[in-house]
């Protein structure tokens, strides 16, 4: 049976492109912004009820579980932009073939992840040289951690698939529910059982599991083409190769950032445990601002794709004009306003006030500047969904990781200072931007001119 092509929640091939980018992008923000409450309600509980340490423990294990997930992750990127391009050209066949692939392949994968990380935690936290102190209960949160990366993986893909038609909502509504799963059950774990990282962790993968339930749950509902049926799960050598072609540079570039920050993590480690919690705490208050941002150039990425699966190629270099505004104006403000109140906001997480002054200096840096972060996303975005996937991914390893690996090395090893390892971010994504808008520059005018 054919189903018939509806209608997308947001229409992304006619119209004004400013509106519309930001019905799209904003239930996607305000997805982000839950996962991060949630995220600081973990560190707040574990921050103010168990002490700098237990704070420091779950904080030495973000970078790493970073490199094993995101790598993947970037792949569902290869998913959003087949399927988008498929919606965008009434393909039915393809949308529904490369749905059963996507989430069969996030599945498999987040299996396998997630029994070798859990296998090589300990190893991997040892060659960071993760402090002594904290080490006992990094090991421990990370082991537990492990156990959701299928749940993880699966949810990132099903919501990979529900972006590429235009629901920004119902991943919105799914992390609502789970997140508030989470918190309570920090709160019963920590508070009551005494459970520490260990309750952190359990309430976490028990929220993940329960997404990714609700995103299946979602998908097989559909009356769409992207609707998931079991019994049609499948990896389809094209569906595959499309995805892991688009998607692969993107986890490629994804798991090199990583790398780097896990190289700064471990330059941070050797401060010790205070300076550890800090760059928690400030980090995460940080964060907000990337999910804003991340929320736009996710949107550039779909809307890209869908315009050149309808071959709309006008409206290509307007949807990241627009998105670069939009990261531009967001970013900025809440980067001002974050430095304005770092000390209150730092102050939620932990009372320790030597915490709160190391991690008000990394603020002053790494909020101000984020901005740039936000237009090296949109930069890639607007490429992978043009087809171009390997030079933003072989710029951002040089300009990025490169710039960074070399800061450590040299001026770090001359002056080593925090504030060293903070300017190296800043620096890798002023240097990385300016080469893709180049290279985005040179593809631009390869477009064609009108839709053919």
């Amino acid at each position: 049976m054919t189903l018939r092509k509806s209608a997308a929640p947001v229409d992304m091939l006619s119209g004004p492109i400013l509106p519309h980018l930001l019905r799209f992008a904003i239930p996607l923000m305000l997805t982000g912004v839950l996962q991060l409450l949630y995220n600081a309600a973990d560190l707040v509980v574990v921050g103010r009820y168990t002490g700098h340490e237990a704070l420091a423990a779950v904080g030495a294990t973000s970078s790493l579980t970073n490199l094993m997930l995101n790598f993947f992750i970037g792949i569902s990127v290869g998913a959003n932009v087949v399927i988008s391009r498929a919606i965008g050209a009434a393909d039915n066949r393809k949308t529904a073939s490369a749905t059963h692939t996507a989430m069969l392949l996030g599945g498999i994968i987040g299996v396998v992840v997630g029994f070798f990380g859990f296998l090589l935690s300990p190893t991997f936290l040892t060659w960071m040289g993760t402090p002594a102190e904290v080490m006992a209960g990094a090991s421990l949160y990370l082991r537990i951690i492990t156990l959701g990366f299928p749940a993880a993986l699966v949810y990132n893909f099903g919501a990979a698939v529900l972006r590429a038609g235009g629901d920004t909502r119902r991943p919105l509504y799914f992390l609502t529910v789970s997140g508030l799963v989470n918190v309570g059950m920090n709160l019963f774990l920590v508070l009551v059982f005494h459970l520490g990282v260990a309750g952190v962790a359990i309430a976490t993968i028990t929220s993940q599991y329960l997404s990714a339930l609700l995103v299946i749950m979602a998908l097989r509902r559909l009356h769409t083409p992207s609707r998931l049926s079991l019994r049609r799960l499948k990896i389809r050598r094209d569906d595959f190769i499309d995805i892991v072609r688009i998607g692969l540079p993107a986890g490629l570039q994804s798991a090199c950032f990583n790398i780097s920050n896990v190289l700064i993590q471990s330059s941070i480690n050797s401060f010790g445990a205070v300076a550890v919690a800090a760059n928690t705490a400030s980090g995460n208050i940080e964060g907000f601002i990337y999910t804003v941002m991340d929320a736009f150039a996710q949107s550039v990425l779909t809307f890209t794709g869908q315009n050149i699966g309808a071959k709309q190629y006008r409206r290509v270099p307007s949807i990241l004009r627009v998105g670069l505004l939009l990261t531009l104006v967001s970013a900025l403000g809440m980067g001002v306003l974050a430095v304005l109140f770092r000390r209150p906001l730092l102050h939620l997480y932990t009372p320790d006030e030597l915490v709160v002054d190391y991690g008000a200096a990394r603020m002053m840096i790494i909020a101000l500047t984020y901005f740039l972060c936000g237009f090296m996303n949109n930069f890639s975005s607007n490429l992978r969904a043009m087809g171009h996937s390997l030079m933003p991914m072989l710029t951002c390893i040089g300009g990025v990781c490169g710039v960074r690996i070399l800061i450590i090395y040299t001026w770090f090893k001359l002056v080593p200072s925090l504030t060293v390892l903070y300017l190296s971010w800043p620096i890798s994504w002023i240097v990385t931007t300016l080469i893709l808008l180049v290279y985005w520059i040179q593809k631009s005018k390869e477009l064609p001119a009108e839709a053919e």
